[in-house]
């Protein structure tokens, strides 16, 4: 059943978390520019000390993925070039996340990248619940001097990775998640009160 993108599509929480999964092939279509734009506003609620809202997104499409695919090529030797190029043309949108730390300021880095860390993670929730699929995807490519300078990045900007975005093929959907045991990365203080002598 095709859901209307438009419309939430009324997923709980706890089953947006317990069905989101890595999408690794992604057709059209994606999320357009104002769709994006509406999901973004909802995902900037996540929790932002002194919201600096630190970061921004920069959406490749169309050629400006063959433009990326061309810095990704020119990263490698020329016996991967062929399938670096490729890469950027695996999904229809590739959303940059743009880390714009504020230097200096009285909220440390750490915690500025937490909050981007949040947003981010929001998003892809988002998307999953109007039935898109998406896919975080890093390297060192962020930092290749011919990608910077086609993202247009400023000095203190630094690209976290790209989320790929589109629909899951056939309407490919994978199993819920099998939950870990996390116990052991539960502990609880023990504290003892000291008795004053005086």
């Amino acid at each position: 059943m095709d859901i209307d993108r438009r419309e939430s599509s009324g997923m709980d929480v706890l089953t947006a978390m317990l069905t989101r999964r890595s999408q690794h092939r992604l057709t059209e279509p994606a999320p357009d520019n104002g769709e994006f734009a509406e999901l973004l506003a909802i995902a900037a609620t996540a929790p932002d000390h002194g919201q600096l809202r630190p970061w921004r997104w920069l959406l490749v499409r169309g050629a400006g993925r063959d433009a990326l695919g061309e810095c990704f090529a020119a990263d490698v030797d020329a016996e991967r070039a062929g399938d670096a190029a490729a890469k950027p043309l695996r999904a229809p949108l590739l959303a940059t996340l743009v880390f714009q730390p504020r230097p200096g300021h009285r909220v440390p880095e750490w915690e500025q990248l937490a909050a981007t860390s949040l947003m981010s993670h929001a998003m892809m929730l988002l998307l999953h619940e109007r039935g898109y699929g998406s896919i975080w995807r890093t390297g060192s490519h962020t930092d290749s001097p011919a990608v910077r300078a086609l993202l247009g990045l400023g000095p203190d900007e630094r690209a976290l990775g790209w989320l790929y975005i589109g629909s899951p093929i056939n309407g490919r959907l994978l199993p819920p998640r099998t939950l870990p045991d996390v116990a052991e990365k539960v502990t609880a203080l023990r504290h003892h009160a000291t008795v004053d002598a005086s």
